[in-house]
């Protein structure tokens, strides 16, 4: 938390003003309007909800924005605009309804915009309550907020200058099986709801096809900027080609696509032409500048997939796509080369099949990249070397991330004598050295093997990676060993969901199995 003398003397006076709720609640409706986004961020810091409610409940601007309210101001200066704080969060979207359902005695409302998109999902959430409101639970929230409101005005007798209110809520939806039906609701009654959803970036997973094609319609796709189909969308070569054909992503700017949505290595003349068909239709896409094909298998296609794109990528993730020397001699010798910002190549053995185009592509990166994916690369102690010539030319790099590679605790503090000359370098994910490990074990390693090494030995090898960082004045550097990959709040906000959808798909897999048996 930021220290009292940081802040000026109007956040002490609010902190000291809502300090006694009581007194607050029996004045707030006097303070003067231009005070209100000063006592929204103290609300919001101290978790006070009845206040919360009533300063969004009497808003009296045109314009309530996460980012701009509680980002950094000259009172307090610490962003807390990201924080998706459970308490606050739901007695802001309570006051919001009731901004709508209750009269204004003292001014015409003026509420257009609400803008929710600056919220973010962490690891550890810095609030007090330490409670999130994850962007599963706020597409859900914000939909039953919108249901709920159109009941009401339904039930009982309004002003009618009710239905004259307009206000946009600009958010980050996510939709799975499980809230599929209430979201879909509240789209499409949002015509007759003063709050229309307006969604900017969409993330869908274990979603039908069907489900997933009427949902995004409903979302206006026009005006999406990011586009997240993952784990648990059975999305394939020609369903892809039937959204992109169907729907217009005109602003899209980021789009990730789920797992396996390209095979190249079973297509046909006629797969061919319907995957240069869709790099036309990623061509048409003029803002796209992210994307990620991970565990797609894309070998020798990369050209004809990414050739047609008139705008420069600025980050590319191709994780265990199965790329050879053709893809890796396009993707040195591309536009994007030198414009990539974030390049995830995990999954390749770059160094033993790949050196010099892969030497020639962070060549050609290396002055934007700032992160960097090479995660089971099978990167080992003999070609050491070429990792770090790759490094020491990466000034712009921040993150650095190359967890089960079979390097041992000797070649790893080679490493970090590179990284601690990189000037912007924030944090690293490594390895657990080899020979931490029994001298038999094979790479990758599996979540079994993963756990089983010497955790005395592994505590050394880290006390001599900080040291490095300490005799190099690079403190600042963050580096650690997450085993499992690092956090991802989505997965955690809807594991159950997720896992249940997983047992489902193999329970199925095996029944047709089964049946294809009982056919022999």
């Amino acid at each position: 938390m930021i220290r009292d003398n940081m802040k000026t003397l109007r956040f002490i006076g609010a902190e000291n003003f809502i300090s006694n709720q009581e007194y607050a609640k029996k004045h707030i409706r006097s303070v003067a309007h231009n005070l209100y986004p000063l006592l929204l961020k103290a609300c919001y810091l101290h978790e006070k909800e009845e206040l919360l409610v009533m300063l969004v409940e009497n808003w009296p601007q045109q314009d309530f924005s996460f980012g701009k309210l509680l980002g950094k101001t000259l009172d307090y200066p610490e962003d807390i605009s990201h924080w998706a704080c459970q308490r606050s969060l739901t007695a802001c979207l309570k006051g919001l309804k009731n901004y709508v359902l209750n009269p204004s005695p003292t001014y015409s409302k003026r509420l257009k915009v609400v803008d929710l998109t600056a919220i973010q999902d962490t690891e550890f959430q810095p609030c007090q309550c330490k409670k999130p409101l994850g962007r599963w639970a706020r597409t859900e929230m914000i939909s039953q907020l919108s249901i709920e409101l159109l009941m009401e005005m339904q039930r009982l007798d309004f002003d009618p200058s009710v239905f004259d209110i307009d206000i946009d809520i600009f958010c980050n939806l996510f939709v799975t099986e499980r809230n599929y039906e209430l979201v879909v609701q509240a789209l499409l009654m949002r015509c007759h709801c003063p709050l229309k959803i307006r969604c900017v970036d969409f993330r869908a997973d274990n979603l039908a096809l069907r489900k997933l094609f009427y949902v995004l319609k409903l979302v206006e796709p026009s005006s999406i900027h990011k586009l997240e189909m993952v784990h648990n969308v059975r999305l394939e070569l020609h369903h892809l080609e039937v959204l992109l054909s169907n729907l217009t992503f005109s602003q899209l700017r980021s789009l990730t696509l789920p797992t396996r949505t390209f095979n190249v290595r079973h297509y046909t003349p006629e797969d061919d032409a319907v995957l240069s068909t869709i790099g036309e239709k990623l061509s048409n896409m003029v803002h796209l500048t992210e994307l990620s094909l991970s565990f797609s298998t894309l070998t020798g296609k990369l050209r004809k997939l990414l050739s047609p794109l008139q705008t420069p990528l600025k980050v590319l993730e191709l994780a265990n796509c199965s790329l050879n020397q053709v893809d890796m001699a396009y993707l040195a010798n591309s536009l994007h080369a030198e414009h990539l910002e974030v390049l995830d190549l995990s999954g390749h053995n770059l160094t033993e099949l790949f050196p010099s185009t892969f030497f020639k592509l962070l060549q050609k990166a290396s002055s934007t990249l700032k992160t960097l994916v090479l995660e089971e690369c099978d990167i080992g102690d003999m070609n050491i070397h070429l990792i770090e010539m790759c490094l020491m030319h990466c000034l712009k790099l921040k993150d650095f991330k190359f967890l089960q590679n079979p390097l041992t605790s000797i070649s790893l503090r080679r490493i970090f004598r590179v990284l601690v000359n990189l000037p912007m370098l924030k944090y690293v994910e490594f390895p657990v050295p080899k020979d931490c490990y029994p001298p038999d074990v094979s790479y990758p390693l599996d979540e079994v093997t993963l756990v089983k090494f010497d955790q005395q030995k592994y505590n050394m090898v880290k006390e001599s990676v900080q040291r490095i960082l300490l005799q190099a004045a690079r403190d600042d550097i963050s580096a650690v060993t997450p085993l499992f990959g690092s956090y991802d709040s989505a997965i955690e906000e809807t594991s159950k969901e997720l896992g249940a959808g997983l047992l489902t798909s193999f329970r199925d897999a095996l029944q047709s199995f089964t049946t294809a048996l009982q056919k022999l």
